[in-house]
């Protein structure tokens, strides 16, 4: 039985490491050594602190799901993968990993680990971008330039996005964004939806995705839409929306609202907007190998996997500065 360790969140607010036993992989698994996985800011601290909409969860918690690693033993019916692939798998933060063959894809020729360990991100805002259905020339606006709304702009630009519009109130995320490809970029200040608007030099647009996961910004993505326009709610907003008015906000403009939790997806085949994890994954990792997907600009920090505390605590102490942090097992 092999030792492995692993991050284990005992109570709100703690971030410790615990040793355990990975054991061997069955006929049908693998066996992987880690070599990084990258904190979802969003996600993960949400969970840590007990936000809303994460209490059924309780603790002790075992948290992660952007993992990248290399395969070290592979299971006596496992014929497509070998030992010292490259893959990418949905685990936890753990120096090693064993997983069901069928359910980790290699990473492409050419895809560094730090890039392909976003593929999961990646997903996430892909599976949204693909429900909003985008056509060549709407105008789209990302409300927040975290992870998943940074991918998301890039993905709707990809998708034919015209204008993108990325929207923050930090500067420096705005930079990125605007490095990453964004067309437009706002940070609105104390001017809230006037001064959106005004910086786009128009009332509204086509698609607004919301990547914040604040409560309030909600009312402002209702109101960014034009007329029979989609509202994407991507990130998972921590707490209660109040004071809604469907009939002015939704009903009496035709708004579509979209639900895109990564959890509503198909577990076998695609279809049109709803596309499995895997082939997601797929589409990620060959945007990244053709220079398509840019997500190296998103990593500031690379950390020791002992020093994962550090990672938390800095994703939720000074969010100006840090975005992707991720840790690095292979030491």
């Amino acid at each position: 039985m092999e030792k492995a360790t692993r991050i284990v969140w005992p109570r709100v607010g703690v971030v410790e490491i615990e040793e355990f036993q990975v054991g061997e992989p069955g006929p049908t698994e693998v066996l992987i050594k880690t070599l990084y996985t990258l904190i979802s800011p969003g996600t993960e601290l949400a969970f840590l602190h007990a936000l809303p909409n994460t209490q059924h969860a309780g603790f002790p918690q075992r948290p992660g799901y952007n993992y990248v690693g290399r395969i070290v033993a592979v299971g006596a019916e496992v014929t497509d993968l070998n030992p010292g692939d490259l893959v990418i798998a949905h685990k936890g933060h753990a120096s090693m990993a064993r997983a069901a063959a069928n359910e980790v894809l290699s990473v492409p020729e050419g895809v560094d680990p730090r890039q392909a360990v976003y593929s999961t991100m990646a997903a996430i805002s892909m599976q949204a971008v693909r429900k909003a259905q985008i056509e060549l020339g709407e105008a789209v606006a990302v409300l927040g330039q975290g992870i998943i709304g940074n991918l998301a702009g890039q993905l709707a630009r990809l998708s034919g996005a015209l204008p993108t519009v990325a929207i923050d109130l930090v500067e420096w995320r705005l930079s990125v964004a605007r490095a990453c490809g964004a067309d437009m970029c706002i940070n609105p200040g104390d001017g809230g939806l006037e001064a959106i608007r005004a910086a786009m030099g128009r009332p509204d647009v086509d698609v607004v995705l919301e990547a914040t996961g604040a409560p309030e910004a909600v009312h402002d993505a209702l109101a960014l839409a034009g007329y029979r326009g989609r509202v994407v709610l991507l990130a998972s907003t921590r707490g209660v929306t109040k004071e809604v008015n469907f009939y002015s906000e939704v009903h009496r403009r035709g708004i579509v609202i979209i639900g895109a939790h990564n959890a509503v997806r198909p577990k076998h085949e695609s279809s049109q907007a709803y596309w499995t994890q895997k082939d997601d994954w797929d589409v990620a990792l060959r945007l990244m190998a053709t220079g398509r997907l840019e997500v190296s600009r998103l990593t500031t920090d690379i950390l020791p996997a002992s020093e994962a505390a550090k990672g938390y605590e800095l994703l939720r102490s000074d969010k100006a500065a840090h975005l992707g942090v991720l840790l690095d097992w292979s030491k």
